[in-house]
């Protein structure tokens, strides 16, 4: 292998381990081990290579209902893609929401001898640990522990996000006649465990606050789903007349437009409207919705290399633990823009 690459043994053992990137061996002599290897139908030993290393080059995923949902299954996409390019497979397994289904899924994982654990969340939360999940390397993805714990944790920057929902409003013009759909106005006036209307609410009313945009009513949806939006904005509707709502994720944000659509409002001509999480349904709305993306993929991502880092410092946690925030984009599409002359 190492005569055919013309290479010397060490750097062909070396690529083959994975190990080329990290010991900046050139990526000309990568390619050629890699290529003479797929020439001659070479394949890793894996399980040598595990007995040398102690590592069996695995990690375990272990969810809630991520793998299952249609949004939030870009974070397996983004862990098994990054696991892949360090040369790891992933096991995913989905435990439904149920305790018992969890401690027995982080048990089989480390009974497989995996080196390490993403545990995931479909909705930012704090969770209860299972028991287990410290015996080896673990990070906690789109939650935080409910109690006390060293594991990190990956979450979407969701005070970021609402800075961002409210800076488009307050960048096309609107600084009267805006209104909350979904949460407020007081931080206390959420959703049950929401992490997401907290500090969104948060993002927002900071950067309101500095433009002195008045913000006329708050309405806390207990679900946030199309139905809610809708009702909620009826609400609006009977009392106000909109400049901008700012919906705090996009179901709502359809429902918004429906009520909108009944009382003969357009949008944007007539009111803007901003949504959270770029759901697919925020590409079906016309005009186009206008939201703030949760970065599921990019999450996903950053959870295995996080995970990969503990292996790399051969320790299994910070003793405090670390939260990573991940961006979350502006998606732009039509729904906001300047308020028109006349607009009470």
């Amino acid at each position: 292998m190492a005569e055919a690459s013309g290479v010397s043994a060490t750097t062909a053992s070396l690529v083959l381990s994975g190990r080329a990137r990290e010991l900046r061996i050139s990526e000309e002599a990568e390619r050629r081990v890699k290529a003479t290897a797929h020439e001659l139908g070479y394949r890793r030993n894996t399980l040598s290579v595990g007995l040398r290393t102690g590592r069996s080059q695995t990690i375990g995923f272990v969810s809630d209902t991520v793998a299952s949902s249609d949004l939030a299954g870009g974070m397996i996409e983004g862990a098994v893609e990054a696991a892949h390019r360090r040369g790891f497979l992933v096991f995913v397994g989905e435990s439904g929401g149920d305790p018992a289904v969890e401690r027995a899924l982080v048990e089989a994982m480390h009974d497989r001898r995996v080196d390490g654990i993403v545990f995931a969340a479909m909705y930012t939360r704090a969770v209860a640990l299972p028991d287990g999940l410290h015996d080896g390397p673990a990070v906690l993805l789109n939650a935080t522990a409910a109690g006390r714990s060293a594991v990190h944790s990956v979450l979407p920057d969701e005070i970021g996000a609402g800075r961002s929902a409210a800076q488009v409003v307050v960048a096309a013009g609107h600084r009267t006649g805006v209104h909350l759909i979904g949460a407020g106005p007081g931080l206390e006036d959420i959703p049950p465990n929401s992490t997401a209307a907290v500090e969104r609410l948060v993002g927002m009313r900071e950067v309101f606050g500095a433009a002195g945009v008045e913000v006329v009513s708050a309405h806390r949806c207990p679900k946030w789903m199309p139905e809610d939006g809708y009702a909620a904005t009826r609400e609006v509707l009977r009392r106000h007349r909109p400049r901008a709502l700012v919906c705090f994720n996009d179901r709502l944000a359809f429902g918004a437009y429906q009520a909108l659509a009944e009382a003969g409002l357009s949008v944007p001509d007539d009111v803007s409207v901003i949504g959270f999480d770029d759901h697919p349904i925020a590409s079906w709305l016309r005009p186009r919705l206008t939201t703030v993306a949760l970065p599921h993929h990019d999450m996903g991502v950053r959870a295995v290399e996080v995970l990969l880092g503990l292996f790399e410092r051969r320790r299994r946690a910070n003793r405090i633990p670390v939260v990573h925030r991940v961006p979350m984009p502006v998606r732009a599409g039509g729904s906001v823009a300047p308020p028109r002359a006349g607009n009470a």
